[in-house]
């Protein structure tokens, strides 16, 4: 992993984590504002970093819903 990747990667944590404790769910753009001014590739990169993360997070959620609606189902069944 190149250095671009990396600092992209820790940003991205770190925007998470502030996100998570704040509330403030578009943080990122206002970061992603930042680094444009400097670094156009770094921005690029971060919001791939960005994107793959809440995407990873939305699929997630889901699929712990599906999860739950299937235990809650098996547990219906078994009490009949």
């Amino acid at each position: 992993m190149g250095t671009l990747e990396r600092l992209a990667e820790k940003l991205a944590d770190d925007v998470m984590k502030v996100q998570d404790a704040t509330g403030q769910d578009r943080l990122f753009m206002e970061v992603s504002g930042v680094l444009a001014a400097s670094s156009q590739t770094l921005e690029e990169a971060f919001l791939t970093e960005m994107r793959v993360r809440l995407a990873e997070r939305i699929a997630r959620k889901f699929l712990n819903t599906k999860i739950a609606e299937a235990q809650a189902l098996a547990e219906g069944n078994t009490q009949s």
